[in-house]
């Protein structure tokens, strides 16, 4: 049984909701956020408050979380955010020239992310929990949601088409052209059949946001502790999407540097390890995998395929049968010399909605560097590992497109 209730959000007037839109933290760097935060409405002033502050205060600093309390409260004290006047349901949708997505936003309990019915499938950094922690702290709210999946119920699918049903109260743009729709969930009736629909669920699974979740339950230990504990911090603010809704990219590798083996004698050292290598279609959008156990590699302004061997694959353990697992296994530790991918600063990671070309591109540039273009790990994958209790390597996988940033905000108070 899945608990996520109906909340008193914090949420944007409609006509200030393309104005306070902004991506989620921890996609943009601090010059880029600088970029899009011309707006004093946006919320990347309360995400990533150290754009306010001067270059040399460190942003651990508690200043900068600080900061991040007084954006909230100037926004909510000129009425560009208001409190939801009753606990409701809300039906969000994310549109791009690729599809939609939409899933219900709520408040998901911290005792089922502590008792494991709400799953994980990833660790965390002490540093980046920390720092969500000392953020939803100062904040006093949840202020950006975790992205939740659960198995596509019918009765999901029928109250997600019931709230959809008619105009959206809250329609924007992004700066990247993704379409944000946001429908309320008001009547005590629609409310209840979300409820219901949501506790029939026997599990979700997190899909991105570990370091949210984990810090939602530090904050609530923390504020035990403190004797500040109020109701608003038994949840944490959530975004629940059917999983047959949900697009997956691949999550791509960048090798700057090949180490002690040349470049060029990439292909000969992979077909020695076992794979079949081939050259392929080096055309527009070429370099992709088009199934499991096959990487796209790219290597002297060409683009090859390294398929496994058949059989190879122990398809019963569901981290070393990952994509990205055999590539760390069989590629980039015993040939290139990466032993741990979280620190390599050789290694970078290419979210799949670059695209090969641009890949490409990043490998044509920079002598001596190779590019590996992956198959998407899928939702099954996720789930089979979250379910064993296992852990995914790092990067592996990009949710497309990324949630909204500014739309719901859960206050702890």
């Amino acid at each position: 049984m899945v608990d996520l209730a109906p909340m008193r959000a914090l949420r944007p007037v409609p006509a200030a909701a393309a104005r306070v839109l902004a991506p989620p933290y921890d996609v943009v760097d601090v010059a880029s956020a600088r970029a899009l935060a011309g707006d004093p409405d946006s919320f990347l002033h309360v995400s990533r408050p150290e754009i306010d502050l001067p270059d040399a205060v460190d942003p651990a600093d508690q200043q900068v979380y600080a900061a991040a309390g007084a954006a909230l409260e100037r926004l909510v004290a000129r009425e560009v955010l208001r409190r939801d006047p009753a606990p409701a349901y809300f039906a969000y949708r994310r549109s791009d020239a690729h599809g939609s997505q939409t899933g219900l936003v709520g408040c998901a309990s911290v005792d089922d992310y502590e008792s494991g019915v709400i799953a994980t499938h990833e660790s965390t950094r002490p540093d980046k929990e920390l720092d969500r922690v000392r953020h939803v702290d100062a904040v006093d709210a949840h202020d950006e949601p975790v992205f939740l999946i659960a198995p596509p119920t019918a009765v999901l699918r029928e109250v997600i088409a019931t709230a959809t049903a008619g105009d959206p109260e809250t329609d924007a743009v992004a700066h990247d052209g993704v379409r944000h729709q946001v429908w309320p969930v008001t009547s005590a009736a629609a409310v209840e059949d979300v409820r219901a629909a949501l506790a029939a669920l026997p599990r979700a699974y997190v899909a991105d946001g570990h370091h949210r979740s984990a810090a939602a339950a530090r904050v609530r230990r923390l504020r035990r502790e403190r004797g500040q504990l109020s109701p608003g911090a038994d949840a944490f603010l959530a975004v629940l999407v059917p999983a047959d809704d949900v697009r997956v990219l691949a999550y791509d590798r960048l090798v700057l540097d090949t180490g002690g083996l040349p470049a060029e004698e990439l292909p000969a050292a992979l077909r020695a390890a076992g794979f079949t290598v081939a050259e392929t279609d080096d055309g527009p959008g070429g370099g992709r995998p088009q199934q499991r156990h096959c990487f796209g590699v790219r290597v002297g302004h060409r683009w090859w395929t390294a398929t496994t061997a058949p059989g190879s694959v122990n398809e019963r353990d569901p981290v070393a049968s990952l994509d990205v697992a055999l590539l760390q296994d069989r590629v980039l530790e015993p040939l290139l010399g990466i032993r741990d991918p979280r620190t390599e600063p050789r290694l970078a990671f290419v979210g799949g909605e670059v695209g090969t070309d641009a890949l490409a591109g990043r490998a044509d540039a920079v002598a001596g560097s190779v590019a590996f273009a992956l198959h998407p790990t899928s939702v099954a994958e996720l789930v089979a590992c979250a379910d064993a209790g296992v852990d995914m390597p790092p990067k592996s996988t990009w949710f497309d497109p990324k949630l909204g940033s500014g739309l719901f905000v859960h206050p702890l108070g």
